[in-house]
């Protein structure tokens, strides 16, 4: 990680690493909680393997729309562990269109999950941008708001998959 052109958000969220792993890796449960509210994934394609696809589409109530958007591609899976994805690439490895918003730039995303003990896990999400402008324009729309907000989301998901499991 290189601090003037990538960003970090760390928590330990108060839900098991099995449970927000699944949270995290399951389109159906994807879809739940990866959006800051009010906005919300209404289509989640995920392939866990390396060369497959990472794709959501965002709406909002303010006319906010993906559309299809572009697909990203999975670069790395660590069960349990960790997931690494890009928008940069598309499924296959193919190179990705740019689009608009937040799909202007690309931009790889690695997320870990450790235990952090007492059913809780340490969860850590680095997007690595290729130049401090990038990294600018993340942070401009909301990056620590907004993956802060979903990663609350995601602890509140993981742990309803406790009362229902």
């Amino acid at each position: 990680m290189t601090q003037h052109i990538d960003l970090v958000l760390e928590r330990t969220l108060d839900a098991p690493v099995d449970l927000v792993w699944a949270a995290y890796t399951d389109p159906e449960h994807l879809k739940q909680w990866f959006a800051p509210k009010p906005y919300q994934i209404t289509e989640c394609e995920l392939d866990l393997r390396p060369g497959g696809i990472f794709r959501i589409r965002m709406v909002g109530p303010d006319g906010f729309d993906t559309g299809h958007g572009g697909a990203g591609c999975v670069l790395e899976v660590e069960q349990g562990k960790k997931l690494t994805w890009t928008s940069a690439l598309g499924p296959g490895y193919r190179p990705a269109e740019m689009g608009e918003g937040c799909e202007s730039f690309p931009m790889t995303a690695i997320v870990t999950f450790e235990d952090a003990g007492n059913g809780r896990t340490a969860y850590r999400a680095v997007a690595l941008h290729k130049d401090a402008k990038d990294k600018e324009t993340h942070e401009k729309m909301g990056f620590h708001d907004g993956w802060g907000t979903v990663a609350g989301q995601l602890e509140e998901f993981a742990k309803s998959l406790k009362v229902s499991a």
